[in-house]
This record gives C-alpha cells, structure tokens and sequence, in this order.
C-alpha cells in the first residue's frame, strides 16, 4: 500500500454513512475500521466529549490522549447532548441518513431519547443497527459492561497466568477489540444483505447485536470445545499449551525463546540442531501426545542444551532448520519487526496542534491488505465538534 493510492483510491465503503454512538473501546474501535475502509463515520459526542479524551497521559504530538487517537482517526466529530431536545433532535436527523448507526450505550438508553432500532428503522428502513453489550438485553441488560469484568466472568482470566499464580487478566482490554472486530463482521454482512438485488431482504437494514461475554466464549477456541465435550474446565498452564509440546518459552543463556512445536518433524529437526537427536527417539517423546503427556520431563531436557548459548543464536539456527521459534518482544520490538518484514505497521496521518504546527501522527494500520480499495489514513482523530458546522450544513 503507497501514499499516492491511499489519496487517490476510494476506499471500498466508500459512500456509506456511519452514525456512531459508540464511547470508550469496542464500538470506536470498529468504526474506525469502517472509517479506514472509506465509510463517511461521524462521531456524535456528548459536549464533554468521548471519555477516553481524558485518558492521559501519555498524548500525541498534537495534545491528545493516545488511547483515544488509538481508535479514532479518520473520523468526523459533532455535538449532540442528548440531555437537551435540540441534541436529540439533531441525532435523530444523522440517524434517519446513516446507513449503518453503531451504538453501546447500557440497553433501553437509546429508546429513551427516541433513538431505538425500532424508531429509526420506521425512519430510516435500510439502516443497519449496531448494538454492542456486555451481556445482552434480555437477563443480561443491567450489568457493566467492562472488559476486566468479561475476562473474569468469561472465563479467560482462568485460563491465563502461571499455573501456582492468580487469575490474570490480559495485558490490553482484548475483549473490547474481539467485539469491534465481530461488530465489522456483522455490519458488512447486513449492508451486503440489503444491498444485494436479489436478496429477499434487499432494501431492507436490520439489527445488528454482538456482546461482549458472546465474543470472547468465540474466541475461547479449543479451550471452550474441550470444555463443552469433556466437562471439564481447563486451568493456567502459564506459556504451555494444553494439546502440544514443546508449545512454550523455554529458557537460553541469556532470555526466554518461544517455541512452537507442531508437528512430529519439526521435533525432530529440534533435537538434531540442540545436539540431542536420542530425544526424538525416547518413546515418552515419540510423539505429540506423549510428548504432553511428559511435558514436564520433556521441558528439563530441553532446557539443558538451550541454556549453553543465547536466544539470538538458537533462533538464528532454528530459523536455518525451519523450526518455529522467536524471541518474547516488547511492543516497540514488535513494531520493528513487522517494519523489517515490509508488513506496513504504522499509519502515518497528517495532523495541526491547537498552536497551528503540522505534524504527522502514528498508530497502528489496519491489518488488512486491499489490492485495489486500499485502506486511508488520511484524517487525524476529530476534535470534540470539530466538523458540525459542515455536517449541518450538509444535512
């Protein structure tokens, strides 16, 4: 992806208005998205505006909170306080022209301003409706919907940490991206429904719902299928994976090496490169259920030829022998990493401080690779309000 297309390309949503309610995490991460794929994406905001402005420090070049500027580029920003009438009138008057409107307000809050799927889709019949939840709005409606909370009562925090250790969270709010991401899902497949000619629903939006406690029992994977066929709760295992070996950090000289043994040949390639081919030999190493069944003695035996040289040399040589390996990164080591293998990681956004100086923002790309609609980074994340004036002016 090049400057010069990012400029001149129409993203592949272009054309299509947002209308987003959305505060904090999972519905700005999603309609920013939407906002890098070309989608019009006008962010209404109370006069105080998305909390997350608060969140500093750290900022940017240009005064912002870096996590609200994490998941707000690209976007246009007005006022409605919808604790006054003008507020709810002007809402409702983005709502009925949006083609999609994304909302996660606590469920009934929308209603209470006139502003329910219902009453904009009697409107506005070919809006798409995004809901976004921690629980639902049936049983679930009054409670909090905060990423720490879903972790815990989800289940992930007991499944992460050291096996002697404390439940652990995960170290950014992951259920909050899983949600935005499945939000996407859900609103291109109800825009691909309504805008299909032959579809049965053709013309016609709908109401698009994704939780937070629904999103992460997704991601769960493995660990909720084993859990649904055995009945029986998988716990912390640390770095260790409950179905492969060796699948963990294992110690060099000098740091930790991630290795991820999949199959019988990579196993073997390991031993001959660690100088202990007899491991792949030994019947409790003879194959990946034995090797779990083992991992403990299996690990010792590992360690021991691992800890006579560095990380950077044993990956070097597991690299050679294609056995999958790597050093645990910090974030900025990650960065680099993504950089030198040409993946593109950083979206550069030109942006003007509040004192009139030019800068060039960075946070992270969209991770998706279009061919011919690529994606655009060409608007910073908006002031409180900044765009009304053009936004009422269109209307």
């Amino acid at each position: 992806m090049n400057d010069h297309a990012e400029q001149t390309t129409a993203g592949a949503l272009a054309g299509i208005r947002v209308a987003d309610f959305s505060r904090v995490l999972a519905g700005p991460h999603a309609t920013m998205i939407l906002a890098d794929l070309g989608a019009d994406v006008i962010k209404i905001e109370s006069p105080e505006g998305d909390g997350t402005r608060q969140w500093s420090p750290p900022t940017n070049a240009v005064g912002q909170s870096t996590y609200f500027a994490g998941v707000n580029r690209g976007k246009r920003s007005v006022v409605c306080d919808l604790r006054e009438p003008e507020g709810i009138a002007r809402a409702r008057e983005l709502a009925s022209t949006a083609d999609v409107v994304i909302e996660n307000f606590k469920p009934g809050t929308m209603a209470k301003f006139g502003l329910s799927y219902d009453e904009v889709a009697a409107a506005n019949p070919g809006v798409v409706y995004c809901s976004i939840s921690g629980f639902g709005d049936t049983e679930g409606r009054d409670l909090p919907g905060y990423d720490l909370l879903v972790q815990a009562v989800g289940g992930l925090m007991s499944i992460t940490g050291q096996e002697d250790g404390e439940a652990t969270k995960v170290g950014v709010a992951l259920v909050d991206i899983l949600t935005g991401l499945n939000s996407v899902i859900g609103i291109q497949a109800a825009l691909r429904a309504r805008d299909t000619a032959d579809s049965p629903t053709a013309g016609q939006g709908q109401h698009v719902k994704v939780t937070l406690l629904g999103s992460l029992l997704s991601a769960l994977a493995n660990q909720a299928s084993s859990t649904l066929e055995t009945g029986v709760s998988p716990g912390r295992m640390g770095n260790a994976h409950p179905s492969i070996s060796p699948y963990e950090t294992l110690d060099a000289s000098d740091q930790a090496i991630a290795l991820a043994v999949g199959t019988d040949g990579q196993f073997t390639r390991l031993c001959e490169v660690l100088g202990v081919p007899e491991l792949a030999a030994d019947e409790r190493f003879a194959n990946n259920p034995q090797r779990v069944a083992h991992r403990v003695e299996l690990r010792a035996a590992l360690e021991q030829p691992l800890r006579t040289r560095t990380a950077a040399e044993w990956i070097a040589e597991f690299t050679r022998a294609n056995i999958p390996a790597g050093r645990v990164n910090t974030i900025a080591q990650a960065l680099e990493l993504a950089e030198t293998l040409d993946l593109s990681p950083v979206a550069h956004t030109p942006a003007v401080a509040p004192d009139g100086s030019e800068h060039t923002l960075r946070s992270v790309a969209l991770p998706i690779s279009l061919s011919q609609t690529p994606a655009r980074y060409s608007a910073p994340p908006p002031g409180v309000g900044e765009h009304q004036d053009a936004i009422w002016r269109d209307a």
